[in-house]
């Protein structure tokens, strides 16, 4: 049985350090933190890519950009930048989505990905009916996957 192979955007890699007093967000936190150590313990493949490292370079705190730049390492496979991707992000921007959200998608097709996670409820909102990638917050994605 091939392992499931998953692409956490930038979102998810940050919620553990966003305001931990919303219950949506300390849920969603857990539910990242329970999938982070799935990939640590090998259940899952993880995709890395270029535009998690551009999107992570940007990040203001120091010891954020650390902590999240070392999932990399976990990575079975880091999606680099090429037409193709460029191809693919064209056409997910159609559904009235950013760039950056546009490159992670594609960068997750391109790899293979069996799930794309993102706590960025108006993009799983846009993608919900695309059938190139199953869409999913980290909590709806541990309730089918545990």
């Amino acid at each position: 049985m091939d392992m499931i192979r998953l692409y956490l955007d930038n979102c998810c890699f940050n919620r553990p350090y966003d305001d931990q007093s919303q219950s949506k967000i300390k849920n969603e936190t857990d539910a990242t933190l329970l999938i982070q150590e799935r990939i640590i313990n090998n259940e899952f493949e993880l995709a890395w890519s270029f535009i998690l490292d551009f999107e992570n370079s940007l990040n203001p705190f120091a010891e954020r950009k650390n902590a999240i730049s070392k999932w990399k390492q976990y990575s079975q496979i880091d999606i680099v930048e090429s037409k193709e991707i460029l191809n693919i992000a064209d056409d997910v921007q159609l559904l009235n989505i950013n760039s950056a959200d546009s490159l992670h998608v594609a960068c997750s097709i391109l790899a293979l990905c069996d799930y794309f996670i993102t706590t960025d409820d108006a993009l799983i909102t846009k993608l919900k009916n695309y059938e190139r990638i199953k869409v999913i917050n980290p909590i709806q994605y541990n309730l089918l996957n545990y």
